[in-house]
C-alpha cells in the first residue's frame, strides 16, 4: 500500500495536461571530437529553430572514448586531462531554448581510467563532478527554459537511502506519455575493472550493484505512473546499447551486465501493453528494431528476456557520424504513438 501512495504522489505532482502532440528532439555521443565542438552552434540552431520542438533529449557520451576526463580531485592534475571540458558541454546545453534533459555516458566518467582516455579520472570522481555540476538543482532540467521533473533523489525513504545521490535519474509526465532516463552506461555497465592507479575492485562492484538498484526501481515507478495515467507510451532515455553485437565479439566488454535491466524492462513493458519507446547511444550508428520481439531470436536470446513485442528501440546517430539530430513526434491518439525522422545539420 505505501509503494502505490508514493506512485500517486509522484504521478500527482509531475502529470501534465493531456491536450497535444509534442516533439521532442534526441542526440547523444556528442560532441565527440573538436570539430563537433567547434560546429555545435550549427546543432543548436538547427533545433532551436525548428518550432514543433519542445524538448531535448541527451542520452549521453559528451566527448569521445578517446579523449580525457578533466581529472576531478586529483592532485596533480593527470598528464592530459582536460578540467575545462564539462563546463565547456554545460555551457553548451545552457544555450537549447527548450528544457533539455541529459543522462550520463560511459566516456565521462565510467571509462575514464583507461589508457586511450589518459588514464585521466577515477569514475567515482568524474561521475561525483557530473552530478554536481549537470544536475545541481534536482529535480529541474537544463536549458534556457528548464522545466520541472522529478528526480530519484527527490523520491528517497528509509529502506533506499542511498538513492539520493541519484540526481540523475529523472522522470516526469506529458501528454499522456511518461518519460524516464537512467543512468546505464557502456562498457557493459561499468563491468569492466578499472586499471592502475584507479584500481578498487570493492569500489566498483558496489557502484555497480547500487546503481542496477536504483534504476529498477526507477524503472518500476516510471511503468506504476504509467498504470495508474492510463498513459498511452512510455520514453527510456540511456546511453548503453545493450545489444551492441560489438560488445559480444572476441575482446569484446559484454552484455551481461545489463541481463537484469533488460528482464525488468521486457517484463514491465509486456505488461504495460502500449507502445515504449527505448532510446540509446553508445554504438554510434542509426538504428531502429525490435530487440525483445522474439525470445529465440539471436538478439532475444543476449538477456534471456521475455518477449516484449511493444517496445521499439532507437540508438541515435552519435560519435564522429553525429551530423544529425532526431526529431521524434507522439501523437498519444494513434496507435502506434511514436513516429521519428533524421535531421541533417551538417553537410
Amino acid at each position: 500500500m505505501k509503494r502505490i501512495l508514493t506512485i500517486l504522489v509522484i504521478a500527482m505532482a509531475v502529470t501534465a495536461h493531456a491536450d497535444s502532440r509534442r516533439t521532442f528532439a534526441a542526440f547523444g555521443d556528442w560532441p565527440y571530437s573538436t570539430d563537433l565542438y567547434n560546429a555545435a552552434p550549427q546543432l543548436i540552431a538547427s533545433i532551436n529553430g525548428d518550432k514543433d520542438v519542445s524538448l531535448v533529449i541527451h542520452v549521453g557520451d559528451i566527448h569521445s572514448g578517446s579523449m580525457p576526463c578533466i581529472g576531478a580531485g586529483l592532485t596533480p592534475l593527470p598528464t592530459g586531462s582536460d578540467p575545462q571540458w564539462n563546463t565547456k558541454i554545460y555551457n553548451l546545453f545552457a544555450q537549447f531554448e527548450d528544457p533539455f534533459v541529459y543522462t550520463p555516458g560511459d566516456n565521462e566518467w565510467t571509462d575514464c581510467h583507461k589508457k586511450k582516455e589518459f588514464l585521466s579520472g577515477a569514475p567515482m570522481n568524474e561521475l561525483a563532478a557530473v552530478r554536481a555540476l549537470f544536475f545541481a538543482h534536482p529535480g529541474f532540467t537544463l536549458g534556457l527554459h528548464p522545466k520541472r521533473v522529478l528526480s530519484q533523489a527527490n523520491l528517497v525513504n528509509a529502506a533506499n537511502s542511498g538513492d539520493a545521490k541519484f540526481v540523475e535519474n529523472v522522470l516526469w509526465t506529458d501528454a499522456q506519455i511518461v518519460y524516464v532516463t537512467l543512468n546505464v552506461p557502456g562498457s557493459n555497465n561499468d563491468g569492466i575493472a578499472w586499471t592502475a592507479p584507479f584500481t578498487d575492485e570493492t569500489a566498483r562492484t558496489a557502484e555497480v550493484a547500487q546503481r542496477n538498484a536504483a534504476n529498477l526501481r526507477w524503472l518500476d515507478a516510471a511503468f506504476g505512473i504509467a498504470r495508474l495515467t492510463r498513459a498511452k507510451g512510455i520514453v527510456i532515455a540511456i546511453q548503453a546499447d545493450m545489444w551492441d553485437p560489438a560488445a559480444l565479439d572476441t575482446g569484446g566488454d559484454g552484455l551481461n551486465g545489463y541481463d537484469e535491466l533488460v528482464r525488468r524492462l521486457a517484463e514491465r513493458t509486456a505488461a504495460f501493453g502500449k507502445p515504449v519507446l527505448l532510446l540509446n547511444g553508445d554504438s554510434h550508428v542509426y538504428e531502429a528494431d525490435h530487440p525483445l520481439a522474439d525470445p529465440n531470436s539471436a538478439m532475444g536470446k543476449i538477456h534471456g528476456a521475455t518477449a516484449a513485442p511493444n517496445l521499439t528501440r532507437i540508438t541515435v546517430q552519435g560519435s564522429t557520424n553525429a551530423k544529425e539530430w532526431l526529431k521524434v513526434t507522439i501523437d498519444p491518439s494513434t496507435k502506434d504513438v511514436f513516429t521519428w525522422q533524421r535531421i541533417q545539420y551538417l553537410p
